[in-house]
């Protein structure tokens, strides 16, 4: 299907649901911030309201939060936000296989019940068409859940995503995916939010380095940490091989190594297939 021909698609599909009032699971994220875009201007021109709504959790760095609120104020919606702890829950503080299901399903719960509250009946989330065809647990939660995911429906890609991001002058339109930091440890490693902090802390002293539109991860494997870097960028890594190190020992990360397979998104995953 034709770019601009998917984009007229899509336009239609938030048209039709803005005669009601909506709700948006907004993380501040290239998907969400595009929808909530559409879904800003297409509910105003029915008098309608969209509820931007993120939620605050425990394994998210705190800076997603403050991107998500920039975003919402740039786009004058109205922004809820939702303290939630998936870490009270034993089944995802041993971070099984389905840990995304099961957490997916726990924060759109809560994000009905807000919905709920305000009498609106229709949510929705930024799953695109190629997280339809990667290992994606949650999105059965969100299937369950009756969740509707626009972007999916009218089958954009995460690269339209972003051009149609750039094309309405959406700040985070080349903002890298940010998923949660479960994903940076083995599954079936239990989820200590100490050290979720302290990879969290890693990233975010990387990211200064490198520039927050790199795709940049930490993995950790026992007392290994494994850094994913796009493999145009190795050689920087190299350079400033003892800086790095440095850094992530004082972090408390006694082996430090450079993946020479570079970003992959979803590299935790490589063994697994399906929708669990």
């Amino acid at each position: 299907m034709q770019l601009e021909n998917k984009k007229e698609q899509l336009l239609k599909y938030m048209e039709e649901l803005s005669s009601e009032d909506l709700v948006l699971a907004f993380s501040g994220g290239v998907d969400s911030s595009l929808l909530l875009r559409l879904a800003v201007d297409a509910t105003k021109r029915h008098g309608k309201k969209v509820y931007a709504v993120t939620f605050q959790t425990r394994l998210h760095p705190p800076c997603d939060l403050d991107i998500a609120q920039k975003v919402a104020d740039e786009m004058q919606a109205i922004h809820q936000i939702l303290t939630v702890d998936e870490l009270e829950m034993e089944a995802i503080r041993s971070n099984p296989e389905n840990r995304c299901y099961l957490c997916k399903h726990h924060l759109f719960e809560k994000l009905m019940e807000f919905a709920e509250k305000q009498d609106v009946h229709r949510i929705l989330d930024g799953t695109n068409e190629d997280d339809l065809h990667v290992y994606r647990p949650g999105i059965r939660a969100l299937r369950e859940l009756g969740i509707l995911s626009p972007l999916a429906a009218c089958h954009v890609t995460k690269a339209e995503v972003k051009q149609f991001a750039a094309d309405y002058g959406i700040s985070v339109a080349h903002r890298p995916s940010a998923p949660c930091m479960a994903t940076r440890l083995p599954y079936g490693s239990q989820l200590d939010y100490e050290l979720l902090e302290r990879i969290s802390q890693g990233e975010e002293w990387l990211h200064e380095q490198f520039g927050a539109e790199c795709n940049i991860r930490l993995r950790v494997h026992g007392d290994l940490v494994r850094i994913e870097v796009e493999k145009e960028q190795m050689g920087y890594v190299l350079e400033r091989s003892k800086e790095i190190a440095n850094r992530l020992h004082e972090l408390g990360f006694p082996y430090v190594t450079l993946d020479l397979e570079g970003f992959r998104s979803g590299s935790m995953d490589l063994n697994l297939k399906g929708d669990l």
